[in-house]
């Protein structure tokens, strides 16, 4: 047997170009709406938000785009990152399943983020941007883009959901260190966040009203654009160094996943692992199932629908084609703060709608579960985004054993937990809860928008 445990690519063998599967998809995504027309965006729509060369970016079709040297030279701090195989895993659980994970919590902000937040950063310095502001759930996103901003000398402001704002202190404090401001959302500091108080002034928050206010304050500042960490297409492209490293690692082991496995909050987690295996099964009829885990009670993939629908809560963004629960949905206060956002990228929800990826949801007790037989096994203590994934490999692995077959399990480990022990130490007290969606919660999204389905 092949006891090697670790892969790692040398400085030359990290990509020098993104993968773009608007290349590849056999129905292209629809295009997204302005709020106003209902008429598909167009760059001058996009351009108070985001600098030029990424709104280029969202909407290209080219199958590979460079990526610059300046950027490049940032990834090479902690690129290219191990794909582990999980050998104590495999022993803990008594599976014939061989298994992998790549793991992102290696870079400064330990999580897979900075390999979009590094790009954005970069193209707004280049237009000349000095201020960004942006969302955060669980606070990887913000520090991410904290990292990233102090690289290439911009301000940020960051709207953090409320409810991880309070759980976990030690993500703002990292925040503040890179120089960020950091504000618990909903705030009183916009319209946004004051219609929301004002309809509940106990809020615990959501990424679609911390998206809001972000978006609210860059519209009404000419010198600051916005940045988003997750659901559009080119955060999607810069999170594929992920995959394509994973594929030059999968050859030196000398094996090919059978199944690739990784949360979904917005889809930059998940696309960054799977979109390259999506490419290989597309135009190399590859045989690989390709795995988005989703938390039990924010389930958009597994329980919502397909229809437009706005990126934030109070209805600033452009109206995406999606897989959604509504934008009005609050979804419940669980410690995955990063999974806690109503719908889908665009891109994602197209190859579900057409069966090229699937999708499965987690219970939340499941999950720390998981995380924690994880770390025993491996020793490293995953986010609680992550755990969703590990809970979804071990599903996978046990299967294996009752069928007694060998299958080969490729999962991302997106970041590590070390700012989430309050959350471990809720689970470990026995303060966590499994959250069972209800129709009613289902509706109370649903009803709300007045568009068609898909």
């Amino acid at each position: 047997m092949d006891k090697q445990k670790k892969y790692l690519l040398s400085e030359k063998e990290i990509p020098t170009q993104w993968y773009n599967i608007q290349a590849d998809m056999p129905n292209p995504m629809l295009p997204p709406l302005h709020p106003g027309t209902k008429q598909p965006v167009g760059p001058d729509d996009l351009a108070p938000l985001f600098p030029m060369e990424l709104i280029k970016q969202e909407v290209s079709k080219d199958r590979w785009i460079d990526i610059p040297e300046e950027v490049r030279n940032v990834y090479k701090e902690w690129r290219s990152t191990p794909m582990v195989r999980a050998y104590g895993l495999e022993k803990l659980l008594d599976t014939p399943a061989k298994i992998y994970y790549k793991y992102e919590g290696v870079s400064p902000a330990g999580s897979h983020k900075p390999n979009t937040a590094v790009a954005q950063a970069y193209y707004n310095m280049k237009e000349g941007v000095k201020k960004i502001t942006t969302e955060t759930g669980a606070g990887q996103w913000g520090s991410a883009l904290a990292y990233a901003c102090q690289k290439f000398g911009i301000d940020l402001e960051v709207f953090m959901v409320k409810i991880s704002y309070n759980q976990k202190p030690y993500r703002k404090l990292l925040m503040n260190t890179w120089g960020a401001q950091v504000f618990s959302s909903p705030t009183d500091l916009t319209d946004s966040g004051k219609k929301i108080l004002a309809e509940d002034p106990n809020s615990p928050g959501s990424l679609g009203i911390a998206i809001s206010e972000a978006v609210e304050r860059a519209a009404k500042d000419p010198a600051a654009k916005y940045s988003l960490g997750s659901v559009l297409n080119h955060v999607l492209l810069h999170q594929s160094v992920i995959g394509l490293e994973a594929l030059k690692q999968m050859e030196m082991a000398g094996d090919f996943p059978d199944i690739v496995i990784a949360p979904l909050g917005g889809g930059s987690n998940f696309a960054g692992l799977s979109f390259p295996f999506v490419h290989e099964k597309i135009k190399n009829g590859k045989n690989i199932r390709c795995m988005a885990v989703e938390p039990a009670s924010c389930p958009k993939l597994t329980k919502g629908e397909f229809r437009y629908d706005f990126g934030d809560t109070v209805g600033l963004t452009p109206l995406i084609p999606m897989f959604t629960l509504g934008h009005t949905f609050v979804p419940a206060p669980i410690h995955a703060g990063g999974l806690r956002y109503h719908g889908a990228s665009a891109l994602v929800s197209q190859l579900l709608k057409d069966n090229l990826v699937e999708a499965l949801a987690v219970q939340q007790l499941e999950c720390f579960d998981a995380g924690v037989k994880f770390a025993k096994a491996e020793g490293i203590l995953p986010a609680p985004e992550a755990t969703h994934g590990i809970a979804a490999v071990i599903r996978e692995a046990n299967k294996a054993k009752e069928e007694g077959k060998s299958k080969t399990i490729l999962f991302n480990l997106c970041g590590h937990g070390h700012f989430d022990m309050s959350s471990y130490q809720d689970y470990f007290d026995g303060k966590l809860q499994d959250h069972h969606f209800t129709d009613e919660e289902l509706h109370s999204g649903l009803n709300n928008l007045n568009t068609p389905k898909i």
